[in-house]
């Protein structure tokens, strides 16, 4: 890879970056109040869809972190951009919560378990049977099956709990039908991401916890990629992946002075 332009643009994972476990990480503040007074733009990326914009503001404002609801990015929105785009005004039957309903109303989605084109799995605190085997039924009867997000396990206090990818992967064994994930790392969610904050590639970076998600969807979309060790991946783990990010810091705290 050629010589970088500057960073102008900042894409952040969420959970493992700036949080970890419902707490901030240290530096995480400067970070965020440094990009903003410097003029640059930053974009907070997540594949949670269990929030909207506006939720995940707030809380991240309760635990010290300003980030305003018009820069964060879930994977809920890019899930409803991609389901307008695809076919606008269409219908599904969506399990998840109020961060993917409220997306895809927003576009003007009609939600229905009547015949519906899509069946649109998200994430949510309790996953019911009854969902689950009405979206199986949906799905053989030929509706398309959408995902959120890839994500096998999510983070609680308490320990890891089953999220997206994992529900997605019983369903599939029930229909033989794979799901389309638009989340990271799929790079639809990354281009959208660029767009929103009208960057270009040669001069945005992506800061992750993750390899398989964070990094390697940052660099098929051709950005700087930053892996912090404060989430999911070890340093000791990056050489079994066979890409590796451009750079490998501790945390987002080590990054103030890449803020021009």
């Amino acid at each position: 890879m050629g010589e970088r332009k500057p960073i102008e643009c900042w894409l952040s994972d969420m959970d493992g970056v700036l949080m970890h476990e419902g707490r901030p990480v240290p530096g995480a503040d400067v970070f965020i109040s440094r990009v903003i007074a410097s003029g640059k733009r930053l974009l907070v990326l997540t594949n949670n869809s269990i929030y909207t914009p506006r939720d995940l503001s707030a809380r991240l404002a309760a635990i010290g972190l300003n980030v305003p609801a018009e820069a964060i990015w879930t994977s809920a929105l890019a899930t409803a951009k991609f389901l307008n785009d695809q076919r606008p005004h269409g219908t599904a039957y969506v399990i998840g919560e109020a961060g993917l309903t409220t997306a895809l109303h927003e576009v003007g989605y009609v939600l229905t378990d009547l015949a519906p084109e899509y069946v649109v799995l998200g994430e949510t605190r309790n996953y019911s049977f009854d969902q689950i085997t009405r979206a199986v039924r949906l799905i053989e009867a030929g509706a398309r099956f959408i995902c959120t997000n890839p994500d096998p396990i999510g983070p609680s206090p308490q320990g890891s709990l089953p999220a997206c990818g994992a529900v997605a992967a019983m369903i599939t064994k029930a229909t033989g039908v794979e799901p389309y994930f638009v989340g990271k790392p799929n790079p639809l969610m990354m281009r959208s991401a660029i767009r929103r904050v009208d960057g270009h590639s040669e001069s945005t970076a992506m800061i992750g916890d993750r390899m398989d998600t964070d990094v390697v969807a940052g660099m098929e979309a051709g950005l700087e990629t930053i892996l912090v060790l404060s989430g999911v991946t070890r340093r000791e783990e990056v050489n079994r992946f066979p890409y590796r990010p451009n750079r490998i810091v501790d945390s987002i705290a080590d990054l103030l002075d890449l803020i021009e």
